[in-house]
């Protein structure tokens, strides 16, 4: 007699030991959507305006086609990369942590052309940026909207509404020279835009404001990533 086994399309789903232990702070008042990275990770998603964007700081380890990315840990090797690399922020190893920051990636990671974002996404770009700014009524006030609110993980809840629900966290950042600014202050995001040969664009928001900013730095930077879809 021969037995076989019946599997569903969800017995083949990758799972991800960070799903479920996130620790933000949500807006209880709106409806989220729901999107899965190739590692298996599940986020929540929000619209906003024309835009829906990722809720949660990406935390994948794959590229798109299932690749590994490279996690450095070393502070010398990782300021001298010129390829796709993430890390933990002050290399933390705890599952809430990084389900609740995500992991910082270099601009390497992003503009690679195997792909960080899943299927139907995208790392955000200057212009999906300027498109938000703009809805939410300028870079002076846009980041109040978009910061989780309270002192759970921002040190300061100034201006912070998170009224739209994109529940903006401080994974801090991991610099060049392997210094690790913590979690708590400020919230760095690459857009996927180079400046020159060197350096690429990155949006901040700040624990003591509201406002959002965009820098140039280089790309051997650690930066967290939120992604919008196409």
């Amino acid at each position: 007699m021969l037995f076989t086994t019946r599997c569903t399309k969800d017995d083949h789903k990758p799972e991800n030991p960070t799903n479920g232990k996130t620790a933000a702070v949500f807006n209880p008042g709106l409806v989220y959507g729901t999107m899965t990275d190739q590692d298996g990770n599940s986020y929540k998603t929000i619209k906003i305006g024309t835009q829906t964007w990722m809720a949660e700081n990406l935390r994948t380890t794959k590229y798109r086609n299932g690749e590994a990315i490279p996690e450095i840990t070393d502070n010398d090797e990782w300021g001298n990369l010129l390829t796709g690399a993430y890390c933990n922020s002050e290399n933390d190893s705890d599952i809430i942590m990084i389900a609740t920051y995500g992991r910082l990636y270099n601009w390497y990671a992003v503009s690679d052309s195997r792909n960080l974002a899943p299927k139907g996404w995208h790392a955000a770009t200057i212009d999906d940026l300027q498109i938000l700014t703009d809805y939410l009524g300028g870079s002076n006030v846009a980041g109040g909207k978009l910061k989780e609110t309270g002192t759970t993980h921002w040190s300061l809840s100034i201006d912070a509404t998170n009224e739209t629900g994109f529940t903006a966290l401080p994974g801090g950042y991991h610099n060049s020279n392997g210094y690790f600014h913590p979690y708590g202050y400020y919230g760095y995001f690459w857009s996927g835009d180079e400046t020159n040969a060197n350096e690429s664009w990155e949006w901040a928001l700040y624990y003591n404001g509201g406002s959002i900013g965009g820098y140039s730095n280089p790309k051997a930077f650690g930066c967290s990533v939120r992604c919008v879809k196409d």
